[in-house]
Parts: structure tokens; C-alpha cells; sequence
């Protein structure tokens, strides 16, 4: 006879961790880009920073992480380090070498570099909440920095500096993508003066999408809201958002720049005049029609990154994200960048399902909001070039590090251990 005595495993030695030297550089990274510094105080542009931190951050990528990197990587790097693969071989094809030298290794290689590094860096919800939270906060001091300023580009609203959001088509984007993450963070927020900082910010930002005049910019912002009403307020049974989001909607009737409605007439081929659009809509569909026959051209490599102004000799960007690829780096390139949206919508889909995800507010709200703002996006890269700028591979990165920490949290916690059951013969004492 014998009984059975459980004997408990000794925890695993936990894994030891990277060094958290490499995430705070990228916060200081995300910091220069999105919050613009060089922008607004004179004489600080002169010192690069956000360069100067992007070696750093190279740096301590390599010199800083330890154990903490995972088995492989993530399809959505993949698919970054393939594009800027194709784009490497196609300078020496490029109509202008030095130029396509110079948005490769100095541009869309910081896409490149951010994907490997939040990768290698971020393995807690906390550091993915910062870098989002910091990308909102961002976006709305500079649009709310806009308005106060005041500054004028043919009549229409312009960012701060001559950077991310100087272009009042490029703040109006940034604006619209940007605004269901002030939301989550509104109603996420349980202090009275926060969630009233969230709230403000959030009219000026329609506000300043309205003074930029931008079409693209409009429909973006719609989609944003739209999506963001059904997510949280039909979803979420949140029916107060309804009433808000209709005297929001009364309100920005009232407070609508001149001209504002005819200028969106243009939108189905109304043109008047007052419009602002002074042609530009022609103009586009004529930079449309000619990035086609440039891919047509050069299927292969295009005419080189950044070079189709300089090709073309008309000196305009294609004001067209999917055709900018195409047209400049050639048609491999811009079925990856389609890849890699449709894998940033695939993330949202997948941590859904996730049974921790379900249950978890944040995660939800997060899910709901990156949904928004990529369904803003694809709509609105068919009006704007983006194809070379960091912010939609900072939020297909989120996407992807919001669904692996989610993944691994709900491993963790469904995993059981098998504990060994040992068997001990019972001892008799002797008797008498």
C-alpha cells in the first residue's frame, strides 16, 4: 500500500528582462515627433534631436535588450523590412539617386527602426498605454497650438512649423485619425478635470479640421465618428454619446467657416465660386491619371522614393498614399503596404476574440478605436501621401503589441502546470 503525496513544482526562474534603457528612448522618439518641440521653439531644429535619439534608439536596441526579444518576429515587421528591402533595391534604378538615398535610409527606415524596436522593447500593457496616450496628447496640444496661432495657408488653417502639421491637409488627417483615441481616453478617465481637458480637445479638433477646408480631411473625421458611435455608444450602450454627438453636430453648423459647405460640394462635382478649391480637385484627378501611367512605366521599382515630383517636373506628390507607392517604389511595394494595413485590421479582428479581451474594458476600448482610425485611414490615403511618414506604422505596431500582450496574458492564464505525483511508501512503526 501506498499513498499519494502531491509535491509542489518550484516555480521557474522568471526570464530575465530587457533593459527598459531601449523603451524610454523610443518614448523620447515618440516625444520629438509627435509634440514637435523644433516646431515651436526657435533654434532647437538646428540640433536634429529626433535624430540624434533615433541612433540612440538604435543603439540601445542592440546593446540594451536581453532576454526579453521574442522567438520571431511579427509579421507586420516583416512585411515594414520587406518593403524598405525593395526600396533599397530600386535606388540605384531611381530618376534621382540622392533623393530616393535619402527618403530610404533617412525617412521610411525610421518606420523600419520603430517596428523592431517597440517590438524588442514593449512587453507591458503600461508601455503600450504611454506611447498612445503620448501620440493623443500630442496631436491634440499641437492642433489646439494651431488654432490659437492662427496660421494661414490660402485661407485655410495650417499646423504649427513646417513639419508633421504644416499642411492643413496633413493636420486634418492627423486630426481625424487621431480623435477616437482622445475619445477612449475621455471615457476612460475617472478625474473630473482630465476627462474636461479630453472633451476640449476634442471640439477643437473638429473645429480644426472645419478651418482647414480639407475634404479628405472631412470624410476621415466622419468615418472616425461614425465608427466611434457605433463602438461605444450603440455597442457600448453609452446612448449619451448619441445626444452629445447631435449638438456637437448643431453646434459645428453654427460655427462652420464661410464657404465651408460649397467647399464640400466639390466632393460630388459642385463646383462655385467661394469653393477655395481654385482647381485643385481637377488638378488631383489629373496627378491620379498620371501616378497610373507612371506605374504603368515602372511596374518593377517605380521612378525612385520621393522622386515623382521631380519626374514628373510638375513638383506635387501624387496626394495619394496607394499611388505614391506604386508609382515611386513600384507595385510590390504597395501590395506589402496593403498587407500590412489588412494585417493591422486582422490584430483588431483577433483580439476581439480573446476571451480576456472581451472581458477587459481598456483592451476593448483600444480594439474599438484603432478600428475607427484605420478605417479613416484607408479611406483618406486615397487623398493625402503618407507613404514615408511614421504615424500609420506606429498604430499597425500597436495593433500588433495589443494583440501579442493579449495573446501571452491569456496563454499565461489557461496554462496549467502539470504537477508530478510522486509516490511514497508508508512507513509502519514497529508495534510494542
Amino acid at each position: 500500500m501506498s499513498t499519494l503525496t502531491v509535491q509542489p513544482v518550484t516555480p521557474a526562474a522568471p526570464v530575465k528582462e530587457r533593459s527598459p534603457f531601449a523603451y524610454w528612448l523610443m518614448v523620447v522618439f515618440s516625444f520629438l515627433y509627435y509634440f514637435r518641440p523644433g516646431d515651436i521653439i526657435p533654434g532647437l531644429s538646428v540640433l536634429h534631436m529626433a535624430r540624434i535619439t533615433a541612433v540612440l534608439v538604435v543603439l540601445a536596441l542592440f546593446l540594451g535588450t536581453k532576454k526579453a526579444r521574442p522567438k520571431r518576429l511579427p509579421s507586420e515587421v516583416k512585411i515594414i523590412f520587406a518593403m524598405l528591402g525593395w526600396m533599397t533595391l530600386g535606388v540605384p534604378f531611381a530618376y534621382w539617386k540622392g533623393g530616393s538615398f535619402f527618403m530610404v535610409f533617412f525617412e521610411f527606415s525610421k518606420a523600419a527602426m520603430v517596428a523592431l524596436t517597440l517590438t524588442l522593447t514593449v512587453t507591458r500593457m503600461s508601455e503600450v498605454r504611454r506611447l498612445i496616450q503620448m501620440q493623443a496628447l500630442g496631436v491634440a496640444l499641437m492642433t489646439i497650438a494651431a488654432v490659437i496661432v492662427n496660421n494661414r495657408m490660402q485661407g485655410r488653417l495650417a499646423g504649427v512649423g513646417d513639419a508633421l502639421l504644416s499642411n492643413p491637409n496633413d493636420l486634418a488627417m492627423n486630426v481625424s485619425l487621431n480623435w477616437p483615441l482622445c475619445l477612449i481616453f475621455l471615457l476612460m478617465s475617472r478625474r473630473p478635470l482630465v476627462k474636461i481637458f479630453w472633451a476640449a480637445s476634442m471640439l477643437v479638433m473638429i473645429y480644426a479640421v472645419m478651418q482647414t477646408y480639407s475634404r479628405a480631411g472631412f470624410m476621415a473625421l466622419a468615418i472616425a465618428m461614425a465608427i466611434c458611435l457605433w463602438e461605444f455608444a450603440v455597442r457600448g450602450r453609452r446612448g449619451y454619446l448619441l445626444v452629445v454627438a447631435l449638438l456637437c453636430a448643431v453646434a459645428a453648423v453654427a460655427v462652420a467657416p464661410g464657404n465651408y459647405v460649397k467647399r464640400l460640394e466639390t466632393l460630388v462635382g459642385k463646383y462655385q465660386e467661394g469653393d477655395l478649391d481654385r482647381g485643385s480637385a481637377e488638378a488631383r484627378r489629373e496627378l491620379l491619371i498620371l501616378s497610373l501611367k507612371v506605374t504603368a512605366a515602372h511596374p518593377v521599382f517605380g521612378v525612385g522614393p520621393g522622386n515623382f515630383p521631380s519626374y514628373t517636373g510638375l513638383w506635387h506628390v501624387t496626394h495619394n498614399t496607394y499611388t505614391q507607392f506604386s508609382s515611386e517604389c513600384g507595385i510590390v511595394v504597395m501590395v506589402l503596404f496593403l498587407m500590412l494595413m489588412w494585417r493591422a485590421f486582422l490584430n483588431l479582428r483577433f483580439l476581439r476574440k480573446i476571451p480576456r479581451a472581451r472581458e477587459n474594458e481598456e483592451l476593448n476600448f483600444y480594439a474599438s478605436a484603432l478600428f475607427a482610425s484605420f478605417a479613416a485611414y484607408v479611406i483618406g490615403a486615397f487623398f493625402s501621401s503618407s507613404a514615408y511618414e511614421l504615424f500609420p506604422y506606429y498604430m499597425v505596431m500597436y495593433t500588433s503589441l495589443l494583440y501579442r500582450l493579449a495573446s501571452q496574458k491569456q496563454e499565461s492564464e489557461v496554462t496549467t502546470v502539470k504537477t508530478p505525483i510522486r509516490l511514497r511508501p508508508r512507513v509502519y512503526s514497529p508495534v510494542g
